[in-house]
């Protein structure tokens, strides 16, 4: 009895092992799918948002405070010295040299609060570079490698997280623009076969099978054919061959229902380029509307700087808006803006990638040809 009960145990635990690898297989396997990815790379920077937050949030309010505190002192003290010396001209300079040793140590004080993320705004609570928007770009900064460097962390702790948050978040964000990037390279490419060398353009398909037709006859012939100008019974079988796939191809062109041609067109470099620039110009036009005192050139810049991952960090949203709001929704817009960008980028160089090899592939392919036909 107690051998029984105890192989039952056994075969329960081995199932509830197997069960369980199961499960992690099958929940790995989700989360580097393609939806997966997404919803990693999402919640990785928001859950970096939150750590850095309560690491760097109570160092903010203290540097606001500490400011604060000095520049009371300075000003009670100038107004010490002015009370205790007689203005007088003899005592002037003794006035003036009192006061401006006063002013240059507090100028020293402000230029060291600015190094160590001082944004010139004393209020305690309000337009925080810490808040959730704002942690969620500096993530999402730091593993994109743009790096503003506007919000920086102070405490030793703050940098320590961001190696150790920067060295698992850049492979991860790379994978994201790889399969994102695929996604919609496919997708655009099955968009741009349908649209432009289907139903919008009811010609294009059949000048495109028409002309594969052509071609392949003329390659087909060029290299069975005799010298004499006789054609071989192959050719001739050849040429039959090419007819019947020729007319099928037609008959498919002309019902709009070519599915190879979602699969082996490829996107031209302008078109690419078109996009790139349309999403940059449609950002400039998006941060000109929501920053105080950027022009349209200011817009475009930082755009294509953040595109590019080079951020110099002289332009940063939010940066002039002293309203809690504001900053927060131009920090949120940024972010979307980027994650959606950096897609669409990896997207078009994939194309262009694509047409590039199609390129390289068909002018080899001609030269081959070339060459031997004057065999």
């Amino acid at each position: 009895m107690d051998r029984h009960f105890s192989l039952r145990r056994r075969k329960y635990r081995k199932r509830w092992a197997e069960k369980c690898k199961d499960y992690i297989r099958n929940f790995l396997a989700f989360m580097f799918s393609n939806i997966g990815i997404i919803g990693l790379v999402v919640g990785y920077t928001v859950a970096g948002a939150f750590i850095f937050i309560h690491i760097e949030g109570d160092q903010e309010d203290i540097l606001r405070r500490t400011i604060s505190q000095q520049r009371n002192i300075k000003a009670d003290t100038i107004w010490n010295i002015t009370n205790f010396t007689n203005i007088f001209p003899e005592n002037e300079r003794l006035w003036r040299t009192s006061v401006m040793r006063e002013l240059e140590e507090y100028q020293v004080a402000i230029i060291d609060a600015v190094k160590h993320g001082f944004d010139g705004c004393d209020t305690i609570g309000t337009n925080t570079l810490w808040s959730f928007p704002g942690a969620f770009l500096y993530s999402l900064t730091v593993i994109t490698t743009i790096g503003y460097g506007n919000v920086v962390p102070q405490t030793k702790l703050g940098k320590v997280i961001t190696i150790i948050y920067a060295i698992i978040g850049m492979p991860l964000f790379l994978l994201y623009l790889s399969n994102i990037g695929d996604i919609m390279a496919r997708s655009f490419k099955w968009l741009y076969a349908k649209i432009c060398l289907c139903r919008c353009c009811p010609g294009v398909a059949k000048k495109r099978a028409e002309r594969r037709r052509r071609r392949a006859e003329e390659l087909s012939v060029d290299y069975y054919g005799n010298r004499n100008g006789s054609e071989s019974p192959e050719v001739s079988i050849r040429r039959g061959q090419f007819q019947e796939t020729s007319g099928s191809s037609e008959e498919q062109s002309e019902n709009g229902t070519d599915n190879s041609d979602s699969q082996t067109v490829t996107v031209p470099v302008t078109i690419c380029l078109v996009i790139m620039v349309g999403y940059i110009l449609g950002g400039t036009v998006l941060f000109a509307k929501y920053e105080d005192k950027w022009t349209t050139l200011d817009g475009s810049y930082f755009c294509f700087i953040s595109l590019s991952t080079i951020g110099f960090g002289d332009l940063v949203p939010g940066k002039a808006i002293y309203s809690d709001t504001k900053f927060e929704l131009s920090s949120i817009l940024c972010s979307m803006y980027l994650m959606l960008g950096m897609a669409l980028i990896a997207m078009c160089f994939n194309l262009m990638q694509e047409e590039v090899i199609h390129k390289i592939r068909t002018t080899m392919r001609r030269i081959k040809n070339i060459f031997r036909c004057n065999r």
